[in-house]
């Protein structure tokens, strides 16, 4: 007799048995994070800044994990890419920062 193929979706009960604790503790994870961002001093003597855009762009991706719309992973990962298609002479940093920085929420 021939093995089903593991491309056969498991039961709803089956994803949350097997995978609700690890996702748990990442939700935990984000909240330490943005408790930890809320108790930090600013940098620079300056108000908070609230405008940094990787915390701009998690906001609004936690917003997307519960606006009841599907997709949530592809539409959180378009979220923080860039969405230019032409490319650039030069990159303007030594690094990515993990989010595209000119993200408008209000868009």
């Amino acid at each position: 007799m021939a093995e089903t193929p593991f491309t056969v979706p498991r039961p709803r009960s089956w994803v949350v048995d097997t995978y609700f604790m690890a996702h748990r503790a990442k939700l935990l994870d984000v909240a330490a994070f943005l408790d930890r961002v809320d108790r930090a001093p600013p940098d620079d003597g300056a108000a908070a800044r609230t405008d940094d855009p990787r915390l701009v762009s998690l906001r609004a991706a936690i917003a997307l994990l519960v606006d009841g719309e599907g997709d949530r992973a592809r539409r959180i990962l378009e979220l923080f890419s860039d969405p230019s298609t032409d490319p650039i002479d030069r990159a303007p940093g030594k690094g990515a920062i993990g989010v595209w920085p000119d993200y408008d929420p209000d868009a």
